[in-house]
Formats: structure tokens, C-alpha cells, sequence
């Protein structure tokens, strides 16, 4: 019997992959997994969406991730700082639990959840 192919580096076939979607002026919303399977990608498609944040306030809706590490907030703080370089202005509303949790032992909280 023959194995399965590997998932691909971007993808956790758990939840499907990582998509940062526009949802309206300034809004965006993240859904599935953010997990070191996912956080290459979803840095690069993050990067990419919130370049144009140009002292613009942006907010992203994390309530559709469906699974999330240590690698997954580190694509979150690396997004607030890309924004803040950029003059813009990023907050993150619906925190899933673990990242809030995560953030708290990393001692980041505050900077996670009051955004720049």
C-alpha cells in the first residue's frame, strides 16, 4: 500500500491552509491554522496585505484561526512591527486563547493585544 504524499511546507492538512482576507476598509480577517507548518506563508501573504498600511489603522480579526504555536505569534508581532515601520497603525481584535496565553508567558501581551 502505497503513503500518502507529504503535505506541502505551507500547509497543516488538519484546518486547511492560512488565508489573510480583506473584509473591508481597513480590515482583514486571518483564518485557519497559524503554526509553524503555516507561519512562512502566512508571514509573506501578511506582509504583502499590510504593506499599503502607510499611516493608515488597520485591524485584523483573528476569531478564524483554528490553531496556533509559538511560530504563529511570532508572524503576529513580526506584522506589528512591519506596520509600525511603515507609520501605520495595527490592532488585533478576537485573540484566540492560545495565542493570548502564549503571549502572556513570552511577556508580550500587552504589546499583542493594545496593537501599535
Amino acid at each position: 500500500m502505497n503513503a500518502p504524499p507529504p503535505a506541502p511546507a505551507d500547509r497543516d492538512v488538519r484546518a486547511g491552509p492560512f488565508r489573510l482576507v480583506a473584509s473591508g476598509d481597513g480590515q482583514l480577517a486571518a483564518h485557519g491554522p497559524l503554526s509553524f507548518a503555516t507561519a512562512r506563508r502566512a508571514h509573506q501573504e501578511g506582509l504583502a496585505s499590510l504593506a499599503s498600511a502607510n499611516g493608515r489603522e488597520l485591524e485584523i480579526d483573528c476569531a478564524g484561526i483554528t490553531s496556533s504555536d509559538s511560530a504563529g505569534l511570532a508572524v503576529l508581532l513580526d506584522w506589528l512591527a512591519a506596520v509600525k515601520r511603515a507609520g501605520g497603525k495595527l490592532r488585533y481584535r478576537r485573540l484566540p486563547s492560545g495565542l493570548v496565553a502564549l503571549s502572556r508567558i513570552g511577556e508580550v501581551e500587552e504589546l499583542l493585544e493594545g496593537g501599535v
